[in-house]
């Protein structure tokens, strides 16, 4: 099973510290060099030390897919610059009022699914993402990047999310969508995971049964 338990900070909620894609990962400016290191030697991907508006909360401040990054309008222009040139990717500030973009966005290669507070947005999500957008609500949620995790093999869902919802899900990322949680029964998933194309890290507190689902979503 190619998945790695982990703390940030003391914390099992990795994916509010971290931010990946299936080419790099973004971590935080003051993480130990060491953990980074060793974290994207363990993905396969390439490391890069970053800040959002001064804060090392990436995980609620950034959406992002192998195509393209959107971050919250709090970015400033040296972090902006930075991502720019060590991915080089399409990446802009969305502009919005709301500034959790990676809570109310979740994106594969193949589509994107937002909250239906991002609707004035829609054209810039889908120029720089890349790809197609739809507006849903999960479980009665709006923050539905906080509640799912988009792989381009598959992707997990809040367990509460309806029949209909995990079928809209599956039309629109293109890959099948099962509902699950993380961490000892957390249903905001995008929390505890950082994936990528064929590895995991899971927040410490993650349960072996979790750990089956999750390898199974993914294929890992």
């Amino acid at each position: 099973m190619s998945i790695h338990l982990l703390d940030i900070y003391r914390s099992s909620n990795i994916g509010i510290f971290l931010k990946s894609n299936e080419e790099y990962l973004l971590a935080p400016r003051g993480l130990a060099k060491t953990k980074i290191s060793k974290l994207s030697e363990y993905l396969n991907v390439e490391p890069i030390e970053i800040s959002i508006g001064g804060s090392r909360l990436l995980g609620p401040l950034i959406a992002m897919n192998n195509k393209g990054i959107l971050v919250s309008r709090l970015a400033d222009e040296n972090e902006i610059k930075t991502l720019k040139k060590s991915t080089g990717l399409p990446v802009e500030r969305l502009l919005s009022k709301y500034t959790a973009v990676g809570n109310l966005i979740s994106a594969n290669d193949k589509g994107v699914i937002a909250s239906t507070l991002l609707k004035d947005e829609e054209n810039q999500i889908v120029d720089v993402l890349d790809v197609p957008v739809e507006f849903l609500t999960i479980a009665s949620i709006n923050h539905v990047g906080a509640i799912m995790v988009s792989g381009n093999v598959g992707s997990a869902i809040h367990p509460q999310a309806s029949d209909e919802e995990i079928g809209k899900a599956t039309r629109i990322l293109k890959v099948d969508v099962e509902p699950i949680t993380i961490n000892r029964g957390l249903p905001f998933i995008s929390s505890g995971i950082i994936l990528t194309k064929e590895k995991a890290i899971v927040g410490s507190l993650t349960t072996g049964p979790e750990l089956i689902m999750l390898s199974r979503i993914f294929k890992l």
